[in-house]
């Protein structure tokens, strides 16, 4: 039987858990940092982001499927969609198949920056971190890091 949280683990285990977990949130930090960066001089909320993200992989969508994708209120998606909208981000557009409906569309710009700009923002720090690692260090990384999520998958 697995030990969890509130059990009597081994408390060498707990710390190593412990020190993976700091670990691991530093890690996530300094990959979004060039990201985040980049969203804050667009003066952009995170929430916006995923919107875009969203609205940008579909291609033309609902409000009401976009607040699902996003996993948030009708309304808050709304205000997010009217806010973005006014700043020339996103757009309406009724949709050919319901003219009650109107369907999101990402402007030029936007597309361009989720599919081409984002993806180097989020790839940068650990290619940049991965060209100081050696041959070696980089396939222990690798070999450790499949391990660590096929033991996280498991269950």
């Amino acid at each position: 039987m697995v030990e969890h949280e509130g059990s009597n683990a081994d408390p060498e285990l707990g710390a190593q858990a412990e020190k993976m977990e700091r670990d691991l949130g530093a890690i996530r930090q300094a990959l979004r940092r060039p990201l985040d960066a980049e969203v804050a001089k667009g003066e952009l909320t995170a929430p916006q982001t995923a919107v875009m993200r969203e609205v940008v992989r579909s291609e033309g969508i609902s409000l009401r499927d976009l607040s699902r994708a996003v996993s948030l209120a009708h309304s808050t998606v709304s205000g997010i969609v009217d806010r973005l909208e006014k700043r020339g981000l996103i757009e309406r557009r009724p949709d050919p198949n319901d003219g009650r409906v109107s369907c999101i569309h990402p402007t030029a710009p936007v597309r361009k920056f989720v599919r081409e700009r984002i993806p180097k923002l989020n790839r940068g720090p650990l290619l940049s971190a991965l060209a100081r690692a050696t041959e070696k260090e980089r396939n222990t990384i690798c070999v450790a890091l499949r391990r660590l999520r096929q033991l996280l998958e498991e269950r």
